[in-house]
């Protein structure tokens, strides 16, 4: 009989600490209810987790709608091997500024944040907060913690903060809804290393990482062809270098759609030709569960007709209907 230290774990790593828009994703996952949370320091960190089997997955921070894709988390997914992405989840960005009690706004002269939430309350601070200075910090929680630390705290007046900090932190809110964009929202991912698939839903998206063969004119449009030509819509194309030499990139691609529909296999299979290396990151349902919008001409039953059509002239039959 297995130990206990032999079972699979049922740990869940999220970036932390607790109070985290991370934390807040990993509430929605039905799987890691009433399971372990792990708090850990950074992407890396996440899904070294997943890989050395501490956690069964780890939750992690791919895309802003401010600020586009999270750089850390793509280049991480396009090295590591062996990862899927099984599910993804969305969060509305906030922000509050956080003080110690008896501090007032007008006394703010330094405020502690993370460096992406101080971009998105930029303009509230410049006309509310006139000439302050910013030390940034590993996490928005940690920004707010930082206050009551006994030496680090006497650095920094204020923070920028989640709703919600003082459920986790005895702190005083100076202002609320201080971020400049009231719509933003953060989409965060769940990664194992189970390769099953999820179950098609028919509002499903697939993750790719796609090299281009050669820089050449003309290579990134050969590479989105491959989508265009099957009726395929993508949600995300961000480029982030290889590293190993100028003008060499990978491109971190969603499509809409699920690896099971006839147009997604198609496509992955031409890029598969045209490209020295495609690592496929999961088909996974969307958090906003939009179908996908498939035109006549890209739908299964064009592909599966087109393929017996073929069938029949190698069978040596007439082929003409």
């Amino acid at each position: 009989m297995p130990s206990p230290a032999d079972a699979p774990s049922e740990t869940y790593s999220y970036l932390g600490p607790a109070g985290t828009f991370t934390e807040a994703a990993l509430k929605q996952v039905e799987a890691a209810a009433g399971k372990p949370w792990r708090s850990v320091n950074n992407v890396g960190e996440a899904l070294d987790d997943v890989m050395t089997g501490r956690s069964v997955g780890a939750v992690i921070a791919i895309e802003n709608s401010v600020d586009g894709g999270v750089s850390a988390t793509q280049d991480a997914l396009a090295r590591i091997p062996g990862v899927r992405i099984i599910g993804e989840y969305l969060v509305p960005v906030d922000f509050v500024l956080v003080a110690r009690h008896g501090t007032a706004l007008a006394d703010v002269r330094t405020i502690n944040a993370h460096p992406v939430a101080y971009a998105q309350s930029h303009r509230w601070l410049e006309a509310n907060v006139r000439g302050h200075g910013h030390i940034p910090s590993s996490s928005n929680v940690a920004a707010a913690a930082s206050l009551l630390d006994p030496v680090a705290g006497a650095v920094a007046d204020a923070a920028i903060a989640p709703p919600g900090i003082t459920d986790h932190h005895d702190l005083a809110v100076l202002a609320e809804h201080i971020g400049d964009n009231a719509s933003a929202v953060t989409r965060f991912v769940l990664v194992t290393r189970s390769l099953a698939l999820p179950e098609r839903t028919g509002a499903d998206k697939t993750s790719v990482v796609v090299e281009l063969p050669d820089d050449r004119s003309g290579a990134l449009v050969d590479m989105l062809e491959q989508f265009a030509t099957r009726g395929i819509n993508m949600g995300l194309l961000s480029s982030r270098p290889i590293g190993d030499e100028l003008g060499r990139y990978r491109f971190v691609i969603d499509l809409d759609g699920h690896i099971h529909d006839e147009r997604v296999a198609d496509a992955l299979l031409g890029l598969r030709r045209f490209s020295p290396r495609v690592t496929f990151l999961g088909s996974y349902p969307r958090a906003d569960g939009v179908s996908s919008v498939v035109r006549t001409r890209y739908r299964d039953e064009d592909f599966i007709e087109a393929r017996g059509w073929l069938r029949a002239i190698l069978a040596g039959e007439p082929g003409e209907e």
